[in-house]
């Protein structure tokens, strides 16, 4: 297979690590623990893997013995950078500890494990995965783990190629499902391991003892330098508003991100809208208003950045979907209708007097996805909706009226853009390479030391690689029970924008000024991989404000 020269030089990029990762590891194992909430009823539910102690890594002087042990490898949900070397420091871990350990990877997902799909990971293959993006070395899946069937069958596969733990690197779903597997393996006594690893590029998997999900940080960075190409295009060209929509539909983490990393004109940040009871209008009032300034002084171009969730964070229009989910879901009478202005004078006979008047006002391209094109379940596809065109022509709409009015003399023509896989399978930066591959080897040291029910972690992360601090930490520890499909269930909690955190007080500080006549663009550039640590070594702008880096 032909690659190219970046390819076979990444290759052979040796990750760095943390000092206590280097040589022998002794485990130290600190106090219990207990879940942030609902303890008694999570204690209840995981009665083998509550409490646990946290747990940390020291150099030791002596190796000890390991008896050569077989362990399997799920990728769990989306692509995230970084993948790949989780399975590598893994296997390289394991290899270290014993160079008759095996690594088993089990194919497209939890499924894998389910059907008993699956291919030995040897030196040859692993080598030619290290430091790429991507998850194709076995592929990934969403399938769940949570049925008694799921977890019976896992055992029979893990059994018959004498598996002793199973790694799931996943996304909080994923990770509480390695905790209910872990939980179940252990009341079972069938003496399988379970260990998870944090991954997704939204930045919602993040927590007192999770300082950054991997992939976050080359997913990002790699949003962050299309932004800054296209405002270098916008500066040039001066006739273009960029209205671009960013992965992130739970969270604003990438929005925010590429704002403190690209400085547009405009950010909308989900959870602030959420926040101050924002309308749909008042979300257009606020970009008009930099528009008009900004064509004031002669500029008629500029970015405006939308996380892809942000529809779902308006207060009107989240109770506009539930309404079109109640009333649309196995409605026959709805679906017997011909011809969508049939099915709209229906849909709009049907919602209350506010959410009518709401789903007047949205342009008809934007109501017919919100009314038609439904999932499996009769529910909205809320990431379907290209919101950024949504916005430019309720933006084009108003700038219309003002110029009526005379008190908008600019012109506005605009651009709109999705950015969402072409960060998902990017190269891993320096910075996920290293902290995917210190995970993979911290998974190896929790199976070794026989811990099941724990998640691999790195923290320490503004500082050099070498001052990193590897950990275990019991996955039952960040439950908190919360109602999913009608149930009360133990879930990771999804970490949204903290508005009162550094690197949203910092955005918000800032933003008036990147909004005005100074154009403020920053122009990131690409990812580099090589040159000084200043320019290749970096973290997140959000995780050097949270630590004071």
């Amino acid at each position: 297979m032909l690659k190219s020269p970046l390819q076979i030089a990444r290759q052979g990029y040796q990750p760095k690590m943390p000092v206590a990762l280097q040589g022998h590891v002794r485990l130290v194992e600190g106090k219990a623990t207990h879940s942030v909430a609902d303890q008694e009823e999570i204690k209840a539910l995981f009665p083998e893997t509550y409490g646990m102690p946290i747990i940390t890594f020291e150099p030791a002087e002596v190796a000890e013995k390991i008896e050569p042990m077989n362990v399997g490898v799920i990728l769990s949900g989306g692509q995230a950078p970084g993948g790949h070397n989780v399975i590598c420091g893994l296997f390289d871990g394991l290899k270290r500890l014993n160079p008759d350990c095996k690594l088993y990877g089990f194919l497209d997902g939890p499924i894998g494990l389910i059907e008993g799909r699956y291919k030995e990971l040897t030196k040859e293959i692993i080598d030619d995965y290290r430091n790429t993006g991507g998850f194709d070395i076995i592929g990934s899946g969403r399938t769940k783990l949570e049925e008694t069937w799921q977890f019976d069958n896992g055992i029979e596969i893990c059994k018959k190629l004498n598996i002793k733990a199973v790694v799931i690197i996943g996304g909080d779903d994923s990770n509480t499902n390695a905790c209910i597997l872990a939980e179940y393996y252990k009341q079972k006594g069938c003496g399988i391991q379970v260990i998870g690893c944090p991954k997704t590029i939204d930045g919602d998997l993040k927590n007192e003892m999770i300082e950054t999900s991997f992939g976050f940080d080359t997913a990002c960075k790699t949003y962050s330098e299309l932004i800054g190409n296209i405002q270098r295009d916008a500066a040039s060209a001066k006739k273009y508003w960029h209205f671009i929509r960013l992965m992130g539909r739970s969270a604003s983490h990438i929005a925010l991100e590429c704002a403190l990393q690209s400085q547009p004109n405009v950010c909308l940040i989900s959870e602030e809208v959420e926040a101050k009871n924002m309308t749909l209008n008042d979300i257009v009032e606020q970009i008009v208003e930099v528009i008009v300034d900004r064509a004031n002084a002669g500029l008629n171009f500029g970015t405006v950045l939308i996380p892809e969730g942000l529809i779902e964070f308006i207060p009107a229009m989240r109770v506009l979907i539930q309404e079109l989910n109640d009333m649309l879901a196995n409605n026959e009478e709805f679906t017997s209708l011909e011809g969508d202005d049939a099915k709209r004078e229906y849909v709009k006979s049907m919602l209350t007097p506010a959410s009518c008047t709401l789903y007047r006002s949205l342009p008809k391209a934007i109501a017919r996805q919100l009314s038609m094109d439904r999932d499996a379940h009769g529910n909205v596809q809320v990431s379907l909706i290209e919101t950024e065109q949504l916005l430019i022509e309720m933006v084009a709409k108003r700038l219309a009226q003002l110029k009526a009015e005379g008190k908008y003399k600019g012109k506005f023509s605009a651009l709109h853009h999705f950015f969402g896989y072409e960060g998902r399978c990017a190269i891993p930066s320096n910075f996920d390479a290293d902290y995917c591959y210190s995970i993979g080897i911290t998974a190896t040291h929790l199976i070794a030391a026989g811990k099941t029910g724990y998640m691999a972690l790195v923290r320490n992360l503004t500082k050099p690689a070498a001052q990193w601090e590897a950990a275990g930490c019991p996955i039952t520890m960040m439950f908190n029970m919360e109602k999913r499909n009608g149930k009360m269930k133990p879930v990771i909690q999804k970490a949204l924008v903290d508005l009162n955190g550094k690197p949203f007080e910092y955005f918000k500080a800032h933003r008036a000024a990147w909004a005005d006549a100074n154009t403020s663009f920053i122009y990131p550039g690409p990812i580099q991989y090589y040159g000084p640590t200043e320019v290749c070594d970096q973290p997140t702008r959000t995780l050097k404000l949270e630590h004071d880096a």
